[in-house]
C-alpha cells in the first residue's frame, strides 16, 4: 500500500472519530480528544514528509492538514463549553475533507498509471519490455 493512502485513511478515521466524539461527549473530554488527535496528526504529517514520492499536491494537502491540526491544538486549549464542541466538530470535518481530497488525488494518480499500462502495445507487455513503457509514463 502507498504511504499516501495510509496517511489519508488514518486522517479520515481520526477526523470521523472526532466528529462523533464532539457530539457524543461533554466539552471537556472533547477538548482533550481534539488536543490528542491534533498532536497525533502533526506527528504523522511531519513523519510523512520523509517520503520523497508524496508529490506537490499531497504536500500541499499535508500543509493544510498541519495548519488545521495546529489550530485544533490551540482551540482545544483556549476555548471551553459549546464553543469548543462546535469548533471541534468543524475541525474534524476539515480533517475528513482534506483526507477525502488526498484519497481522491491518490486514486486519480493510480488510475492514470493503470490506463497508461493498458494502452501499452500488447507485444511490449508480453515481451517483458513493459518496464520501459511504464517508466516513460
Amino acid at each position: 500500500m502507498s504511504p499516501r493512502f495510509i496517511t489519508n485513511i488514518a486522517l479520515a478515521l481520526a477526523g470521523g472519530f472526532l466528529v462523533v466524539a464532539s457530539q457524543a461527549f461533554r466539552p471537556g473530554l472533547t477538548g482533550w480528544l481534539a488536543f490528542a488527535i491534533g498532536i497525533g496528526v502533526v506527528v504523522v504529517v511531519g513523519a510523512a514528509q520523509l517520503d520523497r514520492s508524496r508529490g506537490s499536491l499531497q504536500r500541499a494537502l499535508d500543509a493544510m492538514t498541519a495548519a488545521l491540526a495546529v489550530w485544533t491544538i490551540v482551540a482545544s486549549v483556549v476555548f471551553t463549553g459549546t464553543t469548543l464542541t462546535w469548533l471541534s466538530l468543524g475541525e474534524a470535518l476539515g480533517f475528513v475533507a482534506v483526507a477525502l481530497a488526498g484519497l481522491t488525488a491518490h486514486e486519480l494518480s493510480s488510475e492514470r498509471i493503470v490506463h497508461a499500462v493498458q494502452m501499452m502495445p500488447a507485444e511490449a507487455r508480453e515481451s517483458g519490455r513493459s518496464d520501459q513503457f511504464s517508466a516513460a509514463a
